[in-house]
């Protein structure tokens, strides 16, 4: 890989944000190609992680986008649309897999939970900014954020509805689903904690699988090797289809 010519700080990559590309990875040219939605998104989760949200002025996104804070508004009424539109972007792609997952009827259940935990937890553990810590914010709760806590929930019950198909399922107690998939969710999210010095894993590909592992421990599911294997398969293929997470998928995901 050629070395880059030494750079000033205002030609410096923007790193990707949230789960999914939310925009083109700039570099090489890259940067001044990148539509200015895509820049402003870029720029706002920097700020938003790395100073904070309420610390973060809509002049300083414009900035750090390299346009005028009229300009700005043109693409985002407000800072709130800018989060809003961060924070959805941050669930939108492990709801479409998991969509997805309960309609492949022709996979098992337990194959299903493990691709749909190791997909998600990629995306938080990769992600350049971990923008799932702005999950807790106050502003959260305003009826701007809707939309993003309504996806939340759906991705939630995603998890509890291939839980419930699992043959570990028809044993839990009364009311043990709906425990047993909170601490699942739980599980995978807590990825965000263990990522509070913003930094991304080094390897999300192998440090996803192995959250998606615990979570299959956690359901008591039985064969845990032959959901993997079977998982593995679908995480490639969802990959293939959808291009989301192409540089956290390995040779392994499709032996």
């Amino acid at each position: 890989m050629p070395t880059a010519a030494k750079e000033s700080p205002a030609d410096r990559p923007k790193r990707r944000v949230g789960r999914p590309r939310v925009a083109p990875e700039p570099g090489d040219g890259t940067a001044r190609a990148a539509e200015p939605r895509d820049q402003l998104l870029a720029a706002a989760a920097e700020l938003f992680t790395v100073q904070g949200y309420t610390a973060t002025s809509t002049r300083a996104i414009a900035a750090r986008a390299g346009m005028r804070q009229a300009s700005m508004y043109y693409h985002f009424p407000s800072k709130e649309a800018l989060l809003s539109s961060l924070l959805e972007t941050t669930v939108a792609p492990s709801l479409e897999f998991a969509e997805w997952a309960l309609a492949e009827q022709d996979a098992a259940a337990e194959a299903r939970l493990w691709a749909l935990a190791r997909i998600d937890a990629a995306q938080l553990a990769g992600a350049s900014h971990n923008l799932g810590a702005l999950y807790l914010l106050p502003e959260v709760r305003q009826e701007a954020f809707a939309p993003f806590r309504e996806m939340r929930e759906r991705l939630r019950e995603s998890y509890r509805e291939l839980l419930g198909r699992t043959g570990a399922a028809r044993d839990y107690p009364p009311g043990g689903l709906a425990q047993r998939a909170n601490l699942v969710f739980g599980l995978v999210e807590g990825v965000i904690l263990a990522r509070l010095e913003n930094a991304p894993v080094a390897d999300p590909a192998t440090y996803s699988a192995g959250v998606a592992d615990g979570v299959l421990r956690l359901a008591e599911c039985g064969d845990l090797a032959a959901a993997r294997l079977q998982g593995l398969r679908l995480c490639a293929d969802w990959i293939e289809r959808s291009g989301h997470l192409s540089s956290t998928t390995t040779a392994k995901d499709r032996a």
